[in-house]
Protein backbone atom coordinates (compact mmCIF):
# COMPACT_ATOMS: atom_id res chain seq x y z
CA UNK A 1 0.00 0.00 0.00
CA UNK A 2 1.41 3.22 -0.63
CA UNK A 3 1.56 6.50 1.80
CA UNK A 4 1.66 9.86 1.86
CA UNK A 5 5.25 10.48 1.91
CA UNK A 6 5.56 8.11 -0.86
CA UNK A 7 3.17 10.16 -2.82
CA UNK A 8 5.07 13.68 -1.28
CA UNK A 9 8.45 12.05 -2.26
CA UNK A 10 7.29 11.27 -5.80
CA UNK A 11 6.24 14.49 -7.00
CA UNK A 12 8.90 16.48 -5.20
CA UNK A 13 11.09 14.46 -7.66
CA UNK A 14 8.59 15.55 -9.88
CA UNK A 15 9.07 19.29 -9.02
CA UNK A 16 12.67 19.15 -9.08
CA UNK A 17 12.83 18.50 -12.74
CA UNK A 18 10.65 20.52 -13.51
CA UNK A 19 12.39 23.12 -11.88
CA UNK A 20 16.17 22.13 -13.86
CA UNK A 21 14.11 22.10 -16.96
CA UNK A 22 12.41 25.58 -16.82
CA UNK A 23 16.20 26.86 -15.75
CA UNK A 24 17.43 25.41 -18.91
CA UNK A 25 14.41 26.94 -20.99
CA UNK A 26 13.97 30.28 -19.69
CA UNK A 27 16.93 31.82 -21.49
CA UNK A 28 15.65 30.70 -24.83
CA UNK A 29 12.38 32.48 -23.88
CA UNK A 30 14.42 35.28 -22.97
CA UNK A 31 16.29 35.35 -26.03
CA UNK A 32 13.14 34.80 -27.80
CA UNK A 33 11.40 37.80 -25.75
CA UNK A 34 11.41 41.36 -28.16
CA UNK A 35 9.96 43.21 -25.14
CA UNK A 36 12.60 44.64 -22.77
CA UNK A 37 9.96 43.76 -19.63
CA UNK A 38 9.08 40.53 -20.60
CA UNK A 39 12.92 39.23 -21.11
CA UNK A 40 13.41 41.50 -17.48
CA UNK A 41 10.47 38.85 -15.72
CA UNK A 42 12.38 35.66 -17.58
CA UNK A 43 15.84 36.52 -16.45
CA UNK A 44 14.59 37.36 -12.88
CA UNK A 45 12.66 34.29 -12.78
CA UNK A 46 15.76 32.22 -14.01
CA UNK A 47 17.46 33.63 -10.42
CA UNK A 48 13.99 32.40 -8.71
CA UNK A 49 13.96 29.20 -10.33
CA UNK A 50 17.72 28.56 -9.12
CA UNK A 51 16.63 29.59 -5.57
CA UNK A 52 13.73 26.92 -5.96
CA UNK A 53 16.15 23.92 -6.96
CA UNK A 54 18.36 25.11 -4.01
CA UNK A 55 14.95 25.15 -1.93
CA UNK A 56 13.44 21.69 -3.25
CA UNK A 57 17.50 20.37 -2.49
CA UNK A 58 16.60 21.64 1.28
CA UNK A 59 13.04 19.76 0.97
CA UNK A 60 14.49 16.72 0.50
CA UNK A 61 17.07 17.06 3.31
CA UNK A 62 14.48 18.07 5.76
CA UNK A 63 13.20 14.30 4.97
CA UNK A 64 16.52 13.01 4.82
CA UNK A 65 16.21 12.27 1.63
CA UNK A 66 19.31 12.67 -1.52
CA UNK A 67 17.74 15.22 -3.92
CA UNK A 68 16.61 13.02 -7.08
CA UNK A 69 14.78 13.97 -10.31
CA UNK A 70 11.80 11.82 -11.71
CA UNK A 71 11.11 13.35 -15.43
CA UNK A 72 8.15 15.52 -14.87
CA UNK A 73 6.39 14.81 -18.29
CA UNK A 74 3.73 17.78 -17.85
CA UNK A 75 7.08 20.16 -17.74
CA UNK A 76 8.54 18.97 -20.74
CA UNK A 77 5.10 19.03 -22.29
CA UNK A 78 4.57 22.75 -21.61
CA UNK A 79 8.09 23.37 -22.11
CA UNK A 80 7.97 21.69 -26.06
CA UNK A 81 4.53 23.50 -26.66
CA UNK A 82 6.42 26.71 -25.72
CA UNK A 83 8.96 26.05 -28.14
CA UNK A 84 6.52 25.34 -30.87
CA UNK A 85 4.81 28.59 -30.05
CA UNK A 86 8.10 30.49 -30.18
CA UNK A 87 8.82 29.14 -33.80
CA UNK A 88 5.13 29.24 -35.21
CA UNK A 89 5.30 32.94 -34.03
CA UNK A 90 9.18 34.04 -34.61
CA UNK A 91 8.89 37.27 -36.20
CA UNK A 92 5.17 38.06 -35.06
CA UNK A 93 3.74 41.09 -32.88
CA UNK A 94 1.95 38.28 -31.40
CA UNK A 95 5.35 36.44 -30.24
CA UNK A 96 5.14 37.86 -26.63
CA UNK A 97 1.27 37.36 -26.21
CA UNK A 98 2.18 33.33 -27.04
CA UNK A 99 5.38 33.35 -24.71
CA UNK A 100 3.35 35.08 -21.89
CA UNK A 101 0.98 32.27 -22.57
CA UNK A 102 3.38 29.41 -22.39
CA UNK A 103 4.98 30.59 -19.23
CA UNK A 104 1.73 31.06 -17.91
CA UNK A 105 1.07 27.17 -18.24
CA UNK A 106 4.28 26.74 -16.52
CA UNK A 107 3.31 28.32 -13.82
CA UNK A 108 0.13 28.03 -12.94
CA UNK A 109 0.67 23.86 -12.84
CA UNK A 110 4.32 25.20 -10.43
CA UNK A 111 1.21 27.08 -8.36
CA UNK A 112 -0.89 23.71 -8.39
CA UNK A 113 1.78 21.57 -7.48
CA UNK A 114 3.72 23.82 -4.73
CA UNK A 115 0.16 24.48 -3.13
CA UNK A 116 -0.02 20.73 -2.79
CA UNK A 117 3.30 19.42 -1.65
CA UNK A 118 2.99 22.96 0.71
CA UNK A 119 -0.46 21.08 2.36
CA UNK A 120 1.09 17.58 2.39
CA UNK A 121 4.44 18.95 4.33
CA UNK A 122 2.07 20.36 7.07
CA UNK A 123 -0.21 16.74 7.08
CA UNK A 124 3.77 15.40 7.61
CA UNK A 125 4.43 17.89 10.35
CA UNK A 126 7.36 18.57 8.83
CA UNK A 127 7.56 22.86 9.17
CA UNK A 128 10.69 23.41 8.00
CA UNK A 129 9.89 21.75 4.42
CA UNK A 130 6.52 23.60 4.70
CA UNK A 131 8.35 26.71 4.77
CA UNK A 132 10.91 26.00 1.89
CA UNK A 133 7.81 24.88 -0.27
CA UNK A 134 5.77 28.29 0.85
CA UNK A 135 8.56 30.22 -0.26
CA UNK A 136 8.62 28.55 -3.90
CA UNK A 137 4.96 29.18 -3.85
CA UNK A 138 4.70 32.77 -2.90
CA UNK A 139 7.29 33.52 -5.83
CA UNK A 140 5.45 31.49 -8.43
CA UNK A 141 2.14 32.95 -7.83
CA UNK A 142 4.53 36.48 -7.95
CA UNK A 143 5.82 35.51 -11.25
CA UNK A 144 2.14 35.08 -12.41
CA UNK A 145 1.20 38.23 -11.34
CA UNK A 146 3.75 40.05 -13.55
CA UNK A 147 3.30 38.07 -16.33
CA UNK A 148 -0.65 38.84 -16.18
CA UNK A 149 0.30 42.15 -16.20
CA UNK A 150 2.91 41.89 -18.71
CA UNK A 151 0.12 39.86 -21.13
CA UNK A 152 -2.44 43.55 -20.77
CA UNK A 153 -0.52 45.24 -22.69
CA UNK A 154 0.98 42.32 -25.16
CA UNK A 155 -2.11 40.83 -25.92
CA UNK A 156 -3.70 44.06 -26.86
CA UNK A 157 -0.70 44.63 -29.17
CA UNK A 158 -1.38 41.62 -30.44
CA UNK A 159 -4.96 42.58 -31.38
CA UNK A 160 -3.83 45.41 -32.87
CA UNK A 161 -2.61 43.43 -35.70
CA UNK A 162 -5.31 41.37 -35.84
CA UNK A 163 -7.54 44.74 -36.34
CA UNK A 164 -5.05 45.99 -38.96
CA UNK A 165 -5.72 43.05 -41.12
CA UNK A 166 -9.34 43.49 -41.12
CA UNK A 167 -9.95 39.94 -39.27
CA UNK A 168 -12.13 41.36 -36.46
CA UNK A 169 -13.95 43.95 -38.47
CA UNK A 170 -17.69 43.06 -39.27
CA UNK A 171 -16.91 42.68 -43.22
CA UNK A 172 -15.65 39.28 -41.81
CA UNK A 173 -19.53 38.40 -40.64
CA UNK A 174 -20.61 37.92 -44.01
Amino acid sequence: MKTLIELFQSQLKDMYDAEKRIAKALPKMTKAATCKKLQAAFENHLLETEGHIENLEGVFECFGWSPKAVTCKATVGLLEEAETLISDFDGSIALNAALISAAQKVEHYEIASYGTLHAWALLLENESAAELISEILEEEKATNDILTDLALEKNQEAMGELYATGVGSDTDDE
